[in-house]
């Protein structure tokens, strides 16, 4: 792994690293609708250098599309009886909330392994709402307008795009996986041009934070070692706080960070979920899922799928993911190096030891994990052989991840295509005497399955299907079906058959786009 410092060589970027709050939102107007916002924006109070101070830009003419009410009453928000007018002027950036401190936020990252400098260049943190609950979430405007960040793009996103995340995140909170998720889609009445004219949008996004693996980097990198001190202790306040009485608290945030991002992608594994774009600014120190550009959920089972139209060397295939974790953690020890320890030799030795834990640990999770899928609750001696021989056989096989595991939670052996063939059936008989054959523990068994594997997932032709009717035909009807059929993703019996099979010509040629 290289710890060397990496140099940003063009002069128009090195000087945008220097670049602080130049641009306010002292001339937006404030809202007159209260939704009941109670604003912390801590964010903002640290060093000016990560960060700048900058509005979002008013649209011509913002309506609401999709609206989450089950978030909002978890935030705290009153809309009841509030137009959805009001809401909408709030979420498309043209008014601002009570209390709220816009902000884009300052960060690097390694883009497919390259270095860059980037920054919120589309988007703008209002603040951080806190809940009646307690709990603290930024509130983030997805789609905008431009900031000091933009790199010379329009700042903006297409509705294609912004729903598609909606529903992507609304779909991995369903599945109980660690993610940040979408409060509403607000069309902006304004045309978006990519590869074609597109209708524009405007997403609220609500995450734990949007401190990432590239936040760091960038003080690393380019603001002073007390700015990055003064993250690290943020960040370990916010998101890992039995790091702040360790011996070593940027160790031990390595360390911290290391089991919850081993525990986030041991989730995708076990749901067929593949992120597309990993690169170190979509990992977040929060370790939840976020930034859902070119992802997509895998149908046939194969490690080497990859659907993003970028990533064109399969640099994050499915099978991919855990070893790019690890990767992208390095970086974050790089970044960390000057708080490890005085001594550069002696901090790099330190993180090592930590990132040198990271296949073990893996592993063991990961087993776990393939072996709750198939009902076993304590894995043992023979165990790992049982999950690979059964994913060697579905990657021959062309079996379909999702079905697989749901058809084994059957009474009996499926015998059904592509159950039918002798491999199967071999291995098939193995689980079984493992599990135990019994009754009651083979019932034992399928509870825990019932649990682990889902019956549903956003298939993706029936994702681009629903798209297609919500930017073409202006039918949201698709789009609300699905999202309706993804709340209770582990109950089969009220699913239809469509939204759990595969298409017949299997994903053949189906690519996703990063939309920016």
């Amino acid at each position: 792994m290289a710890w060397r410092r990496p140099w940003c060589s063009k002069p128009a970027l090195r000087r945008l690293c220097n670049t602080s709050n130049s641009t306010t939102s002292s001339s937006m107007p404030i809202a007159t609708t209260d939704l009941g916002w109670r604003f912390d924006n801590s964010y903002a109070r640290l060093p000016e250098g990560l960060f700048s101070r900058v509005g979002p830009t008013v649209v011509k003419e913002p309506g609401l599309v999709l609206f989450n009410p089950d978030l909002a009453e978890q935030l705290g928000l009153r809309t009841e009886g509030i137009d959805t007018s009001a809401i909408a002027q709030v979420l498309a950036g043209n008014a601002l909330p009570v209390g709220s401190e816009p902000i884009a936020q300052a960060y690097a990252g390694h883009q497919f392994g390259h270095f860059t400098i980037l920054g919120d260049g589309r988007a703008v943190l209002l603040g951080e709402q806190l809940t009646p609950a307690g709990e603290r979430f930024d509130i983030q405007l997805k789609g905008s307008g431009t900031t000091p960040y933009s790199r010379r793009g329009d700042g903006r996103a297409t509705l294609r795009a912004m729903l598609r995340e909606y529903l992507m995140s609304e779909a991995m909170h369903h599945l109980r996986i660690p993610t940040s998720r979408s409060l509403a889609v607000v069309c902006t009445g304004q045309t978006v041009v990519r590869e074609e004219y597109n209708d524009g949008a405007v997403l609220t996004r609500v995450a734990a934070s949007h401190i990432r693996v590239g936040t760091f980097e960038y003080a690393r990198h380019f603001r002073s070692v007390d700015e990055l001190r003064a993250l690290m202790e943020y960040s370990i306040q916010r998101h890992h706080p039995e790091a702040a009485d360790a011996e070593n608290p940027a160790i031990e945030l390595l360390r911290s960070m290391m089991r919850g991002q081993i525990a986030l992608i041991v989730h995708w594994m076990r749901v067929g979920f593949i992120h597309g774009v990993m690169n170190t600014d979509n990992m977040g120190l929060a370790c939840e899922t976020f930034d859902y550009g070119p992802c997509a959920f895998m149908n046939a089972y194969d490690p080497a799928t990859v659907f993003s139209s970028i990533d064109t060397g399969g640099r994050y295939a499915f099978g991919n993911q855990p070893a790019i974790a690890h990767w992208n953690l390095s970086v974050l020890g790089g970044a960390l190096l000057p708080l490890i320890h005085s001594n550069e030799d002696e901090a790099v030795a330190l993180a090592q030891a930590v990132l040198d834990e990271f296949p073990a640990l893996f592993r063991a999770a990961h087993l776990r994990m393939a072996c709750a899928k198939l009902g076993i609750d304590a894995p043992r001696n023979g165990d790992a052989t049982l999950v690979q021989e059964l994913y060697d056989w579905m990657r021959a096989a062309h079996a379909d991840h999702t079905n697989t595991f749901t058809a084994l939670m059957e009474n009996d052996a499926p015998t059904h295509a592509p159950f039918t063939d002798e491999r199967f059936r071999i291995w098939h008989a193995r689980w079984r005497e493992r599990v135990g054959s019994v009754a009651a523990a083979m019932a034992t068994a399928r509870t825990l399955m019932r649990r682990t594997n889902p019956a549903v997932i956003p298939r993706n032709h029936m994702v681009e299907q629903a798209l297609d009717a919500a930017t073409h035909q202006h039918d949201l009807g698709p789009l609300q079906n699905m999202l309706a059929m993804l709340q209770e993703p582990y109950t089969t019996a009220t699913i239809p058959e469509i939204y759990r099979m595969p298409p017949l010509d299997g994903d053949g040629g189906y690519r996703t786009f990063c939309g920016t």
